[in-house]
Formats: structure tokens, C-alpha cells, sequence
């Protein structure tokens, strides 16, 4: 970076990463931020959260309102890791550590639906709208800059192919000891897709402004360093117009 870190500590920026689901996003958010003293926060684990409490209080994935009750009452914190396991942060759902939880199959399959419910986003995003308003953030989703913070200095849009996306899904979940077959995690990342891209909720889709990344065939360092690169020279950009 060629920003000094005296000039990074005066002008914090907003980086905002969006993509379809495992095209690494979370991966890439989290080094970019430790590498700038950023705040990291991927949108992804309070959906997911209220779609593990759902399951877990037996309320029916597909009645709405039910879940957009309960996405407006539940206290959902996302904090530095508390326990050394592996995880970026850790995720309390009304004071249950549900850091890993939030990953299993069952949640993966239904998570897309609840985030296209329209009170469930409404009353997410403002949470997280206050979470990014001081810059000094990276974060992570499907509808950041598009949605979430319209006016990040820094938006990404992170694809892969789905075959990829599904190879590097499959192995994710070998390595944390869950059972998965490739076809099915294949499906279903199709199947998510399909419902992130055509909800008629803030769908899935690359802001205007973004850059696009195809990760297809780049190591994650490739994809950070193209992220810093775009991200000094918003610093750049943010220094010089500084008083």
C-alpha cells in the first residue's frame, strides 16, 4: 500500500464486497481489513442467524411474518473471536455462540428464502447501515453497495464460476468435519442463486460503479491485493480532498 498509515488512520474509508455465495467474499473481507486496521463485518451471519433461530424455535421458514417478527426482536452481536477455532469472529444469537451453528447444511438451504423476505432485510439493514456509518469498515454481502452503503468509497463485486464456487463449498465443509456430497452442495448453491438474483427484495447484482473480480482462476492473495490496490487509491483520493 502506499498509503502511509498515519494518512489510513485519518481518512477510513468503506469497502463493500458483494457476490453470490462462496465466491469468497468472507475469506478476502477478513484479510483486507486486518491488513488495514479495518472493521470487518459479513452482512451474511445475521441472516443466517435468524434463519438458525427460526429452525431452532420450530417457526415455519416460509411464513413471513412469523420470521420477520423475529428477525426485528432478536439480539444478534458479532464479535472479535472469542474462542480459537478457526473462526473470523464470533456470532450470539439472543446470547447463544452460534458462530458455527449458522454454517450447517439445513441453515445453507434456507437462508437464501429468509433473506428475501422484505421485513427481514428492513430491519437487518438498518443495523448494519449504522455499523458502516463511521467508515473504517469492510463489509461483506449481497446487497452492500447497492443497497446497504450506496456510497462506499471502495465496492466489489466477487464472482467465480458456480462449479468452483461449489468445489471450494465442498471442501469448507469436509474440513470442519461435516458430511457432503458434490452434487448436492453443486445444486444447491444453483438453487441459491436462483433465489438471491430474482427476489424481488434487493436481488443479487453488481452496483454500477463496482469492480467486477472473477476469482475463477486467482489465488485469494491475487484477489486481496487487487482489493488493496483499489483501496489506496480511494485512500488517495480521501486524503487529498481532506482539509
Amino acid at each position: 500500500m502506499a498509503t502511509s498509515p498515519q494518512q489510513t488512520l485519518a481518512c477510513r474509508i468503506t469497502i463493500a464486497i458483494d457476490g453470490p455465495a462462496a465466491s469468497g467474499k468472507s475469506t478476502v473481507g477478513g484479510i483486507v481489513a486486518d491488513r488495514l486496521g479495518y472493521l470487518y463485518f459479513d452482512t451474511g451471519v445475521m441472516y443466517r442467524a435468524v434463519t438458525w433461530a427460526a429452525l431452532e424455535r420450530g417457526i415455519p421458514i416460509e411464513d413471513e411474518a412469523a420470521v420477520t417478527r423475529l428477525a426485528e426482536t432478536l439480539l444478534i452481536q458479532v464479535e472479535p473471536p472469542t474462542i480459537d477455532d478457526g473462526r473470523q469472529y464470533t456470532v450470539l444469537a439472543d446470547g447463544v455462540d452460534v458462530t458455527w451453528k449458522i454454517r450447517e447444511p439445513e441453515v445453507n438451504h434456507y437462508v437464501s428464502p429468509v433473506s428475501a423476505y422484505r421485513g427481514v432485510r428492513r430491519a437487518l439493514t438498518e443495523q448494519q447501515r449504522r455499523i458502516g456509518a463511521p467508515g473504517g469498515v469492510v463489509m461483506v454481502g449481497r446487497d452492500i453497495g447497492t443497497v446497504v452503503l450506496p456510497q462506499a468509497e471502495v465496492k466489489i463485486y466477487l464472482d467465480a464460476s458456480v462449479e468452483e464456487r461449489a468445489r471450494r463449498r465442498y471442501i469448507e465443509m469436509i474440513q470442519r468435519g461435516q458430511t457432503a456430497d458434490m452434487a448436492a452442495v453443486l445444486a444447491d448453491l444453483r438453487r441459491r442463486d436462483q433465489i438471491d438474483s430474482s427476489r424481488d427484495a434487493a436481488p443479487l447484482c453488481a452496483a454500477e460503479d463496482a469492480v467486477i473480480i472473477d476469482s475463477t482462476d486467482l489465488s485469494i492473495e491475487q484477489v486481496v491485493e487487487r482489493v488493496l490496490a483499489l483501496a489506496a487509491r480511494a485512500l488517495r483520493r480521501c486524503c487529498e480532498s481532506s482539509p
